[in-house]
């Protein structure tokens, strides 16, 4: 099929105005659109009769379809891309909205990163009427101290302070036979190693210090100092946390009646944590706001949902997660983009702020 400059390029003018009138009604109302609709809204006096030989050329193209017998036209997905790509008139962000966003996010004295990005999801999910998905940083100081504490036969804890102050916590299920000995070992056998090193650098040469140094670490405590590294690897190298706010948002959606079983699934997966990485795949083209539509991305491809997602970075201009808004695919592009550009970009000075 056509990209969107050469779909474009073979609309003539009152082919555009048609298709560009269509699906802003359509964002709109989220009802499918008549002729007569279009003729009262066109800024050309054109009879419903002509409008309706444009749109079946348009259906021609793929662009548009009829959901029922004599109805009015939808987009199709590959029409709302190619009204977004091409065709879409980003507003300039409401005062309103930008003062609401900074009142949220720009809370004094609370420098916990946690909270601010829990709160920009809030917010982002209230202005929007969506879901808001916000991707947090993975936490890269160096480690301070190490500790497994014991919570019954097959539960322990590893606490996990780094340089900074940050705090981490996990519950885990360690190999059989642990005594507190062999968790006190291994702590300290993990401590020796840590100065100075991130997590990621610590697991990357852990398991060599363990075949060089076999004799000083048994194997239940070998096997407790894998398990215990193991938690924190989130099955994907990483450690970032997915927020997912105003998910009731998402289901009230009248005109997603038939699919709330497909959204419920998705964000029993979201909540899962599977495919958390891919939410950093999906802006590494750069800076900027990106759309995703439908089946354009296997996360959403089930739900037929839509995706507004922009990266933020940190004060080396380096992409560390992202904050996006999910909704149905009619959802007002045109509002949203700005809103989630916005909140981007102020989580990244956020971010790089130097402390006080």
């Amino acid at each position: 099929m056509p990209d969107a400059a050469q779909l474009l390029d073979e609309m003539n003018d009152r082919s555009r105005d048609v298709f560009r009138n269509l699906v802003e009604a359509y964002l709109e109302t989220g009802e499918p659109i008549g002729s007569r609709t279009l003729a009262r809204g066109l800024a050309e006096r054109v009879s419903p009769a002509t409008i309706r030989n444009v749109m079946q050329d348009l259906e021609h193209l793929g662009l548009l379809e009829s959901p029922h017998v004599s109805a009015g036209r939808i987009p199709t997905q590959h029409g709302l891309r190619l009204f977004v790509d091409g065709l879409l008139e980003v507003a300039d962000l409401d005062q309103m909205d930008r003062q609401r966003i900074e009142q949220q996010i720009e809370t004094k004295g609370d420098s916990d990163i946690a909270a601010t990005l829990d709160r920009a999801g809030r917010v982002l999910s209230a202005l929007t009427r969506g879901a808001s998905l916000v991707l947090a940083p993975k936490h890269e100081a160096p480690i301070r101290h190490i500790e497994f504490v014991a919570l019954g036969p097959d539960r322990a804890l590893v606490v996990l302070v780094t340089a900074d102050g940050h705090v981490e916590n996990r519950v885990f299920t360690p190999p059989p036979g642990q005594t507190p000995s062999t968790m006190r070992a291994a702590a300290n056998f993990l401590n020796a190693l840590a100065e100075g090193r991130t997590l990621a650098e610590l697991r990357a040469g852990i398991g060599a210090e363990i075949a060089r140094r076999r004799q000083e670490l048994d194997a239940l405590a070998g096997a407790l100092v894998a398990e215990g590294l193991a938690v924190w690897d989130d099955g994907g190298g990483t450690h970032e946390r997915l927020i997912v706010r105003g998910r009731a948002h998402l289901l009230e959606q009248r005109d997603l009646g038939a699919d709330l079983d497909r959204i419920r699934q998705l964000f029993d997966d979201l909540e899962a944590k599977r495919d958390i990485v891919r939410f950093l795949e999906l802006t590494e083209g750069g800076a900027g706001v990106r759309v995703f539509i439908g089946s354009e991305t296997e996360l959403f491809s089930l739900s037929g949902s839509a995706l507004v997602v922009s990266p933020y970075m940190n004060a080396d201009r380096q992409i560390v997660g992202a904050v996006g808004v999910i909704g149905p695919t009619r959802l007002n592009y045109g509002r949203i983009v700005p809103i989630v550009d916005y909140t981007a970009q102020l989580v990244g000075r956020l971010l790089s702020a130097p402390a006080v």
